[in-house]
């Protein structure tokens, strides 16, 4: 919005103006936006939820016995503080004529409804059970498929349908109408696998930060004609526009963070963790680094990787490979103090996220 109320009217007559025309001043002020906003409304948004929740987010029976006696009480439905000034930041900074941005945030916010509709019937029931597996996998991949077929309308027709391989300098498969199956994988793939991550105070949101931080550097590249041709990536028109909102996605993230840490006054749940993880999808399949999604994000990759073998071997077996699952539930029951895994798996998005830019010269 700033970009047309100031710069496009404006620019020529008072030179300051200019800088609503550079995607790094609006990536700045997306960030510190997103955060003043969550940090405004975070106390009166985390009361609300306290009264109409009652006693909180229901806990699962078959988890870690302490979250029964810990978190208890503490209310579900946080993604509010982080899609809010998400979508806020976003449509004050970013430039709207912007194809990729109406995209990411039609994700964002289907998923984002989608998740409170799910914590709802999850609070309103005092069940860990919600929608349907069935009926949110349907809904889940209805959306991640239309916003592939959407996203490849946008993009240059030389690209359309392609799947770019990292590491080399020319390696593209042309799956064509078949992109769209797989880019809707990645969206609703990323979407449950920060699903899975979001069991601990802190555990999903930092790395979701560190994630959407490499994508903003990826965005800005793709997206600006020299950068691309210098690096040999594939130039992806309008792309960098992106920016803004992965930087409105971090600061938002910053400001719920300071009410989620240990111990946390209000939860994320399904509200915020499938549309962090969606929106993060979508972009990877904007910006044409699905490939790079994978490493950057490779603990949301480990956590999903976890919950599958225990239900193969478990199934196929009867035992279990781990403890518990998510693998993060594994290391609470091998006796490890929760602030030590958040931590610990902290450190290890920041080594994924150098690798996964290390990508970027390895053409």
């Amino acid at each position: 919005m700033f970009h047309f109320l100031f710069y496009l009217p404006h620019a020529d007559q008072l030179a300051v103006l200019r800088l609503f025309k550079y995607l790094t001043f609006r990536s700045g002020g997306a960030v510190l936006t997103a955060l003043f906003v969550a940090f405004w409304m975070g106390p009166a948004l985390i009361r609300w939820l306290k009264v109409k929740q009652g006693k909180g987010q229901p806990i699962r029976a078959d988890g870690p016995q302490r979250h029964v006696v810990e978190k208890q009480g503490t209310p579900t439905m946080g993604g509010l503080l982080i899609l809010l000034p998400v979508v806020i930041a976003t449509l004050l900074w970013a430039d709207l004529s912007n194809a990729y941005v109406w995209i990411v945030l039609m994700v964002t916010l289907a998923y984002g409804a989608l998740g409170f509709a799910d914590d709802y019937l999850k609070v309103t029931k005092r069940s860990s059970d919600g929608i349907s597996g069935r009926l949110r996998l349907l809904v889940e991949f209805g959306i991640a498929f239309l916003a592939t077929g959407l996203i490849m309308v946008v993009e240059d027709k030389s690209l359309a349908g392609i799947l770019v391989v990292p590491f080399f300098k020319s390696v593209m498969l042309p799956l064509g109408v078949l992109f769209v199956v797989f880019g809707g994988c990645v969206i609703a793939g990323a979407a449950n696998a920060v699903n899975f991550t979001d069991g601990l105070d802190g555990l999903a949101i930092m790395p979701v930060m560190i994630a959407a931080g490499a994508f903003v550097l990826i965005a800005y590249l793709v997206g600006n004609e020299k950068f691309a041709n210098y690096l040999q990536l594939d130039y992806i028109r309008d792309a960098g526009e992106l920016a803004v909102f992965l930087a409105a996605l971090i600061g938002a993230g910053l400001g719920f963070l300071w009410y989620n840490a240990p111990p946390a006054m209000v939860f994320m749940g399904d509200t915020g963790s499938l549309p962090l993880g969606g929106a993060l999808g979508a972009v990877a399949v904007a910006v044409k680094h699905e490939i790079v999604l994978a490493i950057v994000g490779g603990l949301f990759v480990l956590e999903t990787i976890s919950v599958v073998v225990q239900v193969i071997s478990f199934k196929l077996t009867g035992k279990r490979v781990f403890r518990m699952a998510p693998i993060h539930h594994h290391f609470e029951q091998l006796g490890w103090r929760e602030p030590t895994i958040v931590i610990r798996f902290w450190i290890i998005a920041v080594v994924l996220a150098l690798v996964g830019l290390s990508t970027l010269k390895l053409r």
